[in-house]
């Protein structure tokens, strides 16, 4: 009895000791991953051996140790530039040239005393800064009377000459002001309260209540273009999707640590460039529901779940965060072992790093030509991938770093190769990703948004200047441009005529360009 006893208890503390080395190592995993994260570099850039790790053929795929093929040599032919570099870099600012010439009288031979011609020149460029200024604009709108009427007549008619209306009523905000003042903090991360000091060396003070007031005013007055830029987005057939953590410090109902979010949608790589931002204070799947509502076609997203239930839409995996997953599992194992060909990470990013030189090939080809290489190549990689896939997900624990890396790319795998079925899709949802930093960046200089009106007003703002630098324009330009056109603008028709993409707005803020550099 006692040793029955015994084998039992033996038993129970081998699985408890299991249990203990498995959450040992994962805790092991974790701290070397945010000590990764914390101090090491951000690149995600795959090492030369792993791009050059070899695969089997698919009828013996099942085996985790494939042959390393032999390096390829890839010869690039670089086609000679017709100016320089500085000249390149230069070509587009306004020059002021200034000539040195010897006095006539100066230009007389030292050897012989004969007269000297000129026979060439020596040039250098400088680089010279003008730094913002303000000035202050009246205006005066003279009223005008009838002397007659005023000594003859009961009533006198009183006309006063138009002038332009106030951007903000009561207020010294111009269109220029607040352009530049959203510039400051939308585009170069400016938090108001430094706007504020800059301001007092420049000789006028503005205070923080002050221009956070033009922001809100301004915010609302740019709602019905985002409104129009988001109507043509759900007018699109392909879209990404993306979220980011925001901090508001006064909601109703909710701590000020709680953590909100901002919501990134945008179109893909056909037709207009278009960057949209929603604050909503949870990550609820009800939010891209209610965004998206009208939207009809492929959506590129990540693995949140959050996305899995809108309607009409078809879900495009991020083969990006897949590797990212499968780089983590890298860097938490020891040093020595980074390298080995036969590490199961290695074998996977392997696979990943070869559907991404073709889509590298395939940067600038039709999405005709697209999807015929894809299906002819990526496809082939795809089949081998899922079958050495499937074997190694039942041999690894799913609670280690690897283990979850392989569980992700299986339960996502519907979602990561649905991107072969159109040759306009793209592989990865890194252009939502890069859309969305300019926010995480500038949320790191000004940290939270005080009400949800802010909040509100800081995703409009950045939706206009993030779609305006997509289509090329500079965002203090074509703000400024909005606000001088948004007093005299009434009709649906003169707010489409304000977007980004048209072809009025482009030419024109190009020729304003082009006429203050010459």
């Amino acid at each position: 009895m006692e040793i029955a006893v015994l084998k039992k208890e033996n038993a129970e503390l081998k699985s408890k000791n299991i249990q203990l080395e498995n959450e040992n190592k994962w805790l092991k995993e974790q701290f070397l991953l945010a000590q990764k994260k914390q101090f090491g570099s951000s690149s995600e850039k795959t090492s030369a051996l792993q791009i050059e790790l070899g695969f089997n053929e698919a009828e013996t795929v099942a085996d985790s140790s494939p042959e390393v093929v032999e390096p390829k040599t890839i010869t690039y032919t670089r086609k000679p530039k017709s100016v320089g570099h500085r000249e390149e870099v230069l070509g587009n600012l306004q020059t002021e040239v200034i000539e040195y010439r010897l006095p006539e009288d100066e230009q007389v031979c030292s050897c012989c005393g004969g007269p000297m011609h000129e026979m060439g020149s020596d040039t250098r460029d400088e680089v010279v800064i003008i730094p913002a200024q303000v000035k202050v604009t009246k205006h005066i709108s003279f009223k005008y009377a009838c002397r007659n009427c005023e000594r003859n007549e009961i009533t006198t008619p009183i006309v006063t000459a138009p002038a332009p209306k106030a951007l903000i009523p009561k207020s010294l905000a111009s269109a220029s002001a607040v352009a530049y003042i959203m510039s400051q903090k939308y585009t170069e991360a400016m938090p108001l309260y430094r706007q504020e000091k800059h301001f007092e060396r420049m000789g006028i003070e503005l205070p923080r209540a002050t221009l956070s007031n033009w922001m809100l005013k301004g915010g609302e007055m740019l709602e019905p273009i985002f409104n129009f830029m988001h109507k043509r987005l759900l007018d699109l057939d392909i879209a990404h999707a993306d979220e980011t953590t925001l901090q508001v410090l006064h909601e109703d109902g909710r701590k000020a640590e709680s953590k909100s979010y901002m919501w990134l949608y945008r179109s893909g790589r056909e037709g207009p460039p278009i960057v949209l931002f929603e604050y909503q204070p949870t990550r609820s799947g009800s939010n891209p529901k209610q965004f998206l509502d009208g939207f009809a076609g492929h959506l590129h997203v990540d693995g949140y779940s959050g996305y899995n239930d809108i309607k009409s839409v078809t879900l495009v995996g991020c083969w990006a965060h897949a590797r990212r997953k499968f780089v983590d599992a890298i860097n938490v194992i020891p040093l020595a072992q980074r390298s080995d060909p036969k590490h199961l990470a290695n074998i996977a990013l392997k696979y990943i790093s070869d559907l991404y030189e073709i889509e590298e090939e395939l940067r600038d080809a039709s999405p005709e030509h697209r999807q015929v290489v894809r299906n002819e190549r990526s496809a082939a990689i795809l089949s081998e991938f899922k079958v050495w896939l499937d074997k190694e997900s039942t041999l690894t624990l799913p609670k280690h770093i690897l283990g979850a890396a392989l569980t992700y790319c299986k339960n996502q795998w519907p979602k990561l190769i649905e991107f072969l079925t159109d040759g306009r899709l793209e592989i990865d949802n890194n252009r939502a990703e890069r859309s969305i930093k300019p926010f995480v960046i500038g949320r790191k200089n000004w940290l939270f948004s005080n009400t949800p009106r802010g909040a509100k007003t800081s995703a409009i703002i950045y939706s206009i200047i993030e779609t305006a630098k997509e289509n090329g324009l500079d965002p203090f330009s074509y703000l400024k441009y909005v606000f001088e056109q948004l007093p005299i603008t009434h009709s649906k028709t003169a707010i489409d005529d304000l977007l980004p993409w048209n072809p009025t707005v482009q030419s024109r803020l190009n020729m304003k360009l082009n006429t203050s550099q010459s």
